[in-house]
């Protein structure tokens, strides 16, 4: 009701006025938000994680250790919503919500005693002051990459919007506040330097000696030996940040281990379709080229045909053809598709993107549904089918926001079983 009030407002307001009242606009309203849920975030220990990549892994990680731990825990990602034993799919097309749907979360986890509260948090989120007024308990950071740069208006400025949530740490009003960071990262020194009283570094060096396999992952870590059922060395960081957060929290390595050896993954990340085919197919929300290149070198002995659409419309142009590169450089075949083209013309994009491509291994086929029934049937033993870009995205965003309800992980798996039939029939 309050937001419905708010946005009728905002559209009798001259398109100018609103730029220049928009910081005063999104602030008042986090103000507002706060102060009708009674700022519950004063009521728990809130977690906030950014950065680029491995963001939902993380909170999805650090969730199933606290549980472990017999914590009772409240998630808000990009992939769900959590409040307990409760649970529900995001399907905003949006990682961090706005402030009233933010606060009455916050409020519910409040009132279903939870202890703890963990929050994706965007530079998107960061530009409109998603964040205010939730006072941190704890910010853990995994990594930096450009990505929203066109938004931004410069990799600074995104960088500097992450940063604005250890500035707010800095500022909270919770007595102890505590940052966790990726010591491997470029830009972890400077989450680090934040004025806080707790300060935990992580790195790869924390997992050593690790194996990671397509399979999974064996590292150590305090001295006791892990597998994982995740698979990437960029799952081994995610893994760790998590650690690294709970061992802050007084929680023992036989519980982070017993955890993360039960964890099983998250849809949309590196899941794994099976329906007892000969060859490996994956789904990933890989949508930035250095994530894009990490979930290839995860197959890298296996010939692999990808599915890449490669960016939304309206933005990030620029890594288009970058993700034809790595795509060219690392997969046998790739099939070009649609992906979120939003207002743009979707075959723009795509040409966009087969730039970037050196040799000709290419499909055009601009219906995902087929582009993925056209990567399967091209599938042989041993073989990986890698469809990247959506995850466990809702929705294919079309013209004036149109919405196509949408599941790739849900395709992949009917085109598969389709395909698998049709091979039985045949033979």
């Amino acid at each position: 009701m309050i937001d419905a009030v708010l946005y009728r407002i905002k559209k009798i307001i001259p398109p100018r006025l609103f730029r220049a009242l928009q910081p005063l606009y999104h602030y008042t309203l986090a103000f507002l938000a706060a102060l009708v849920y009674r700022f519950p975030a004063r009521k728990l220990i809130v977690v906030g994680v950014t950065g680029t990549k491995g963001k939902t892994s993380v909170i999805e990680i650090a969730n199933a250790i606290f549980e472990a731990a017999g914590y009772t825990t409240a998630v808000a990602n990009t992939v769900r919503f959590k409040i307990g034993n409760e649970s529900h799919d995001n399907e905003f097309k949006m990682t961090m919500p706005g402030r009233f749907f933010l606060q009455r979360f916050l409020r519910r986890a409040v009132r279903q005693k939870c202890n703890y509260a963990f929050i994706e948090m965007t530079s998107e989120g960061a530009k409109l002051f998603r964040h205010a007024f939730i006072a941190l308990d704890a910010l853990i950071f995994t990594n930096l990459a450009p990505e929203h740069i066109e938004s931004h208006g410069g990799y600074e400025a995104y960088r500097d919007a992450k940063l604005s949530f250890a500035r707010a740490l800095e500022r909270s009003s919770k007595k102890r506040r505590v940052i966790v960071a990726n010591r491997d990262d470029n830009e972890g020194g400077r989450f680090l330097a934040v004025d806080v009283p707790e300060k935990y570094p992580y790195g790869l060096a924390d997992g050593e000696p690790y194996v990671a396999k397509k399979e999974g992952l064996e590292f150590t870590f305090r001295g006791r030996r892990i597998a994982a059922h995740l698979s990437g060395v960029f799952n081994l960081s995610n893994i760790l940040a998590a650690a690294a957060y709970a061992a802050s929290q007084g929680i023992g390595v036989d519980t982070v281990a017993r955890a993360v050896e039960s964890f099983r993954g998250i849809p949309g990340r590196m899941e794994k379709i099976d329906e007892g085919q000969q060859f490996t197919v994956i789904v990933d929300y890989a949508h930035t080229p250095d994530s894009l290149e990490k979930v290839y070198e995860v197959f890298q002995s296996a010939k692999k045909i990808c599915v890449l659409g490669a960016a939304g419309g309206g933005r990030d142009a620029w890594k288009r053809k970058e993700m034809g590169r790595i795509a060219g450089k690392h997969c046998t075949e790739i099939v070009l598709t649609n992906e979120d083209p939003y207002d743009e013309d979707p075959e723009s994009i795509v040409r966009a993107v087969a730039e970037g491509i050196a040799r000709p291994v290419y499909a055009v086929i601009m219906d995902r549904r087929a582009a993925i029934r056209h990567a399967l049937l091209r599938a042989t033993a041993g073989d990986a089918v890698i469809i990247t870009g959506k995850g466990t995205d809702p929705y294919l965003m079309g013209p004036n926001n149109t919405k196509l309800p949408w599941s790739d992980a849900a395709v992949a798996r009917e085109e598969l079983r389709a395909v698998l039939m049709n091979a039985t029939l045949k033979s």
